[in-house]
C-alpha cells in the first residue's frame, strides 16, 4: 500500500506541472458550458414543463460536468500506458515489484484528480457568481452534499476501472486508436456527457441506468442537482458499488489472461 501511495503522489505532482494546458482547458470548459446552458435555455423558454429536469437542475448538471470533466470523461487517458504496450516497453513494467493492474489504476486515478485540481476551482468560482438563472447553486441539504462526494468517489473508481478495460484490450490489437475513439464517444454519450440521461427516451434511459454508464457521471451530478431522491437515489448508489466491484474484478481477470499471452519482440 505504501508503494501505491508513493506512486499516486508522484503521478499527481507530475501532472500538476501542465498549467498552460489547464488554462486552455478552463477556457474551453467555460465556452462549452455557456453554449450548452444557452442552448438549453432556448428550449426551456419554449415550454419548460416538457423537460424531466428543472432549468436550475440542468444548469447545475452542466457546470459540474465542466468543472469535473477530467474525472468523468473517458477520453482522459494516460497515453503513456498505450505507448508502453504498443512499443514493447511493457516488458519493463512486468519486472517491477508491483501489481501491474494496481499500478496503472493508481496512475490513471492520480492523473485525473490532478487535472481536476487545476481546472475545477476557477470554473466553480465563476459559476457561483454569475447572474441567475445561469448561476450554480449548492444543495441546501448537507446529506445530499455528502452523498454527492461519496458518489463522486464511486464514479471515479468505475470510470478508471472501465478505462483499464480499454488499456487491456490494447494487448490484442495493433493500435489502440480505434478502440479508444469508438468506446470514448459511445461511453461519453451513454454516460450523459452531451445531454443528461433523464432526457433520453424512456426505454433507452432505463437500459442505460442499469449499465455501468449510468453509474459514471450521471449519478453524482443528479444527486448534486437535486434530481434524485428516495428509492431512486439508494438504487443508484447500490448500482455504483456493484459496477465498481464487477469492473474491478473483470479487469483483474482479463489482465491476468493478457499477460500470460504477451510477447515482446526484439532485444
Amino acid at each position: 500500500m505504501r508503494a501505491y501511495k508513493a506512486l499516486f503522489r508522484i503521478r499527481f505532482t507530475n501532472s500538476l506541472q501542465y498549467r498552460a494546458a489547464a488554462i486552455a482547458g478552463i477556457a474551453t470548459n467555460f465556452a462549452w458550458g455557456f453554449m450548452t446552458i444557452l442552448a438549453f435555455a432556448a428550449f426551456y423558454r419554449s415550454n419548460p414543463y416538457t423537460f424531466p429536469m428543472t432549468f436550475q437542475q440542468t444548469v447545475a448538471y452542466v457546470w459540474m460536468t465542466q468543472a469535473f470533466i477530467a474525472m468523468f470523461f473517458l477520453w482522459f487517458y494516460d497515453y503513456s500506458i498505450f505507448a508502453d504496450i504498443e512499443n514493447g516497453n511493457i516488458s519493463y513494467e512486468l519486472v517491477r515489484p508491483m501489481n501491474l493492474y494496481g499500478r496503472w489504476f493508481t496512475m490513471n486515478a492520480a492523473y485525473r484528480l490532478a487535472v481536476v485540481a487545476l481546472r475545477c476551482m476557477p470554473i466553480l468560482l465563476v459559476s457561483f457568481i454569475i447572474p441567475e438563472p445561469f448561476r450554480l447553486i449548492l444543495p441546501t441539504e448537507l446529506w445530499r452534499l455528502g452523498l454527492f462526494f461519496v458518489s463522486m468517489a464511486l464514479s471515479l473508481g468505475i470510470i478508471v476501472s472501465f478505462t483499464m478495460l480499454i488499456y487491456i484490450s490494447t494487448f490484442s490489437t495493433i493500435s489502440s486508436t480505434g478502440t479508444r475513439v469508438v468506446l470514448g464517444i459511445a461511453a461519453g454519450f451513454l454516460s450523459g456527457e452531451f445531454i443528461p440521461i433523464p432526457f433520453f427516451p424512456d426505454t433507452l434511459r432505463t437500459l442505460v441506468e442499469l449499465l455501468p454508464f449510468g453509474a459514471m457521471q450521471n449519478m453524482p451530478l443528479l444527486i448534486f442537482s437535486g434530481y434524485l431522491a428516495g428509492e431512486a437515489l439508494a438504487r443508484g448508489l447500490i448500482l455504483q458499488v456493484f459496477w465498481l466491484v464487477a469492473l474491478f474484478l473483470l479487469g483483474h481477470a482479463l489482465m491476468g489472461k493478457a499477460l500470460k499471452r504477451v510477447v515482446v519482440q526484439g532485444g
